[in-house]
């Protein structure tokens, strides 16, 4: 019992440690967005600002037009997630829980995309949507999500495979079509899976800053990821509205993992990726 209480002891005090180094650059954000300009560079390091500047939110919020980021960047993640979740759930059954010709091939094919990095595939994409007229418009942020995602759809399947095969069984013997089987009794029973599936889709979008910068050029359709970034090209010496607009930027994704942890932390645990 005594090593065992030593062992917990040495594993929290570890964790402990690690949330202060990953919690390390988040508070000093949330000090920074207090401060007023006179307490922004000093001698000593200050968490705790003299002075709490509360009006560095107001100002940093009236500066550029975050409620019209918002909304695009609220447009584009919620259709993203939407579009993943309904383009990755078919081909998951397919490959967990369906028998036919090649499916061990197509399925390793579709992993090994998982090795062909980004930046190769970058300017052929671009000149596709510019010949389908979809440049400067939220299309090709949004379109690609209903074509699947290798990662995501390998995700799923690890946890498709964990289902009950009886039950799967059970409903082709009532004279279920695989359609059927998969919206009206995996989908169901997948509760996690499909949360965790929502929630990385949904937080890429909400932060990914390369796509909104190549595709859109009107700057009432930026995100505000790239909103972010045109604030600190203009205001980069006010690192207090920085950060004040950095942590009004963060807040909806810590938000949303906290009512979210339950379903992520077992979606993750359940298929298999917690390695």
């Amino acid at each position: 019992m005594r090593k065992r209480w030593l062992r917990n002891l040495a594993a929290h005090g570890a964790l402990l440690l690690l949330l202060a180094l990953f919690m390390l650059p988040i508070l000093w954000m949330l000090s920074t967005s207090l401060k007023p300009d006179e307490e922004l560079f000093t001698e000593e390091i200050r968490w705790i600002p003299q002075r709490i500047a509360w009006e560095n939110y107001q100002n940093a919020l009236t500066t550029f037009p975050f409620w019209l980021y918002l909304r695009n960047t609220l447009i584009i993640a919620v259709l993203t997630a939407l579009g993943t979740v309904l383009s990755c759930l078919p081909p998951a059954y397919a490959f967990a829980r369906m028998r036919w010709r090649g499916r061990n091939f197509w399925f390793w094919a579709m992993l090994s995309t998982l090795m062909l990095p980004p930046q190769v595939t970058l300017l052929p994409v671009f000149l596709l949507f510019r010949w389908l007229g979809w440049v400067d418009t939220f299309l090709p942020l949004i379109v690609p999500a209903f074509l699947g995602n290798a990662f995501l759809i390998f995700m799923l399947r690890q946890f498709f495979i964990t289902l009950p095969q009886e039950l799967i069984d059970a409903a082709r013997l009532d004279g279920c079509s695989e359609w059927t089987i998969l919206w009206r009794l995996v989908a169901p029973m997948s509760k996690p899976a499909v949360a965790t599936v929502a929630l990385f889709s949904f937080v890429w979008a909400w932060t990914d800053f390369m796509g909104p910068l190549i595709y859109l050029n009107d700057s009432s359709k930026f995100t505000l990821a790239v909103g972010l970034q045109y604030f600190l090209g203009r205001h980069g010496e006010q690192w207090n509205l920085l950060m004040a607009a950095a942590t009004v930027v963060t807040a909806p994704l810590v938000v949303l993992f906290l009512l979210t942890q339950r379903a992520y932390v077992r979606g993750i645990t359940l298929t298999g990726l917690k390695g």
